[in-house]
């Protein structure tokens, strides 16, 4: 008895000093991953307090104790990039087939998250051939196992999530289909001109407004926002997704009947109800809490973002360029680092331009403040307004997004020799003689794509804009009207879909721009 005792005893210490010994990993710090090159890697998990952690990799040999909390984090010297996979220690746990290359971040709302082959926002063109050729096993990318969507429950929780499900995989033909199609094709870029690892963190829900992609906290400090933060408060007031879910599922279900009896009945068939939409998936925060703090502070080269059609209409779409400055500092002082932060410009949609400034028009002050945006240390911008292919909100076609986008950061981050690597970019004006001159930035061999200049507008002292005339003069544009002596702005391509036609050398098309 007293054997099987001391067994028991011996057993059980066994026990409770494995229990104390494990440590942690982040969901994202796992086999196949890719870790950035040229800067010191991040990484991190979770202990016992005061339990010392060992973390091995690539000859580096770095050890540290957990916090009273149970966090540690240690910082890899910087590695060379490399393709073979070599296994990465971190106390008992072993990560298999790491590469050292370059990292992306991919984000925003559903232009993002569209997959080369996906059941919900459709599939990308010529997407059987994109997947069979998808042979690069160099590409890995990081996906959520149950990203959070606006048509369902699941939402993200006040406070800051420490982890969250997902796994790396290794681009093939096999894996591919449900990829990022953006992400995917920006790293099929970056890989043939640099000959590197790439790896893509993903992380984007279709629908949600950039508001949810920045941490409450920052948005809190901003006086200019509390107006959109107050008016969320109203329509978060009482919104339980269980019930809205239920109240649409039964109105559903009675349309369905009535649309039965409509269609027996050889009658007109009356609307559908309106989808059940999350606004506790959209909320303020939300999203960055639940999917962005998680990856934090994983190392890596930058951010590509996609996101800006759910603020493109309304009473604060002027703040959207205030935001996106924000969440570019939000995120760069919680990774404690100044990455490079790309973006996509939204391009040209709905009504043709019909007036000579449309600025309420569908995403006009969203661009706007995008190119404004660019203010910001180490951005870059993908001007895309002839890119089309928005019929139904998601271009087909994003190959070609991605290649605007891969073009500008391979010109940016990586020194590629890119003459223009993106479209002319307003910098500042002067007046005189009754007209005003513009210049530009990348603006060698400026011109009109065809025909005369177009898509210029002029005001005077009274704000009153008409449709001015343009021409170009070396890397300027000069911009008139017979009836105003004095101008004092101009605006270009303002409208939803306008009929700007200002492009460079490369033919790639001017932002539109105001020059107030």
């Amino acid at each position: 008895m007293k054997t099987s005792a001391s067994l028991c005893s011996l057993f059980g210490l066994c026990f409770t000093l494995a229990a104390q010994a494990e440590v942690r990993l982040p969901a994202v710090i796992s086999d196949h991953m890719v870790v950035q090159a040229g800067k010191p890697v991040a990484i991190w998990g979770w202990a016992d307090a005061g339990e010392e952690v060992t973390v091995e990799f690539a000859g580096q040999k770095k050890t540290v104790k957990a916090d009273a909390k149970g966090d540690w984090q240690v910082k890899l010297e910087a590695l060379s990039p490399s393709k073979e996979g070599r296994e990465l220690r971190v106390h008992s746990k072993v990560v298999k087939d790491v590469l050292v290359g370059e990292v992306w971040l991919a984000s925003g709302q559903s232009n993002m998250a569209m997959q080369i082959k996906g059941e919900l926002h459709g599939s990308v063109d010529d997407a059987d051939a994109v997947v069979a050729a998808a042979k690069h096993p160099e590409i890995r990318v990081f996906v959520h196992d149950a990203p959070f969507a606006i048509y369902e429950l699941p939402v993200p929780e006040g406070a800051a999530a420490k982890d969250r499900p997902g796994k790396w995989q290794v681009c093939s033909p096999e894996t591919v289909g449900p990829f990022s199609a953006m992400g995917y094709f920006f790293a099929r870029d970056l890989l043939a001109e640099i000959q590197q690892p790439v790896g893509i963190l993903t992380s984007a829900v279709g629908g949600t407004p950039i508001e949810g992609w920045t941490s409450l906290s920052a948005q809190q400090k901003v006086p200019e926002l509390k107006p959109l933060l107050e008016d969320w408060g109203k329509r978060l007031d009482g919104f339980v997704p269980e019930a809205e879910q239920k109240k649409f599922l039964e109105k559903k279900a009675v349309w369905l009947k009535e649309r039965a009896a409509a269609i027996k009945a050889k009658q007109p068939v009356a609307k559908a109800p309106l989808p059940f939409k999350n606004l506790q998936v959209m909320k303020p925060g939300g999203l960055y809490a639940g999917m962005i703090e998680p990856l934090a502070p994983y190392t890596m080269r930058g951010v590509i973002w996609y996101q800006g059609e759910r603020n493109a209409a309304g009473p604060f779409s002027p703040l959207y360029g205030q935001q996106m400055q924000l969440l570019i500092s939000d995120w760069r002082a919680r990774w404690g680092d100044e990455f490079h932060f790309a973006w996509v410009q939204l391009p040209a949609v709905k009504g043709v331009q019909k007036l000579p400034s449309e600025p309420k028009g569908w995403g006009v002050a969203v661009r706007d403040g995008q190119r404004r945006a660019l203010s910001v240390p180490h951005t870059s911008m993908a001007i895309t307004m002839d890119l089309k292919g928005e019929l139904n909100g998601h271009p087909t076609n994003k190959v070609d997004y991605a290649k605007r986008l891969s073009t500008v950061v391979l010109h940016d981050v990586y020194q590629k020799a890119i003459a223009q690597p993106t479209g002319p970019l307003f910098k500042s004006s002067t007046a005189g003689n009754g007209k005003m001159a513009l210049s530009f930035d990348h603006a060698e061999g400026l011109k009109a794509k065809e025909g005369n200049l177009e898509g210029f507008a002029i005001a005077g002292v009274d704000g009153k804009f008409v449709w001015a005339n343009a021409k170009v003069e070396g890397e300027k544009v000069i911009v008139w009207h017979g009836k105003i002596t004095e101008p004092k702005t101009v605006h270009y391509a303002f409208a939803g879909n306008p009929k700007g036609n200002l492009v460079n050398g490369a033919g790639i098309p001017a932002s539109p721009f105001s020059t107030e």
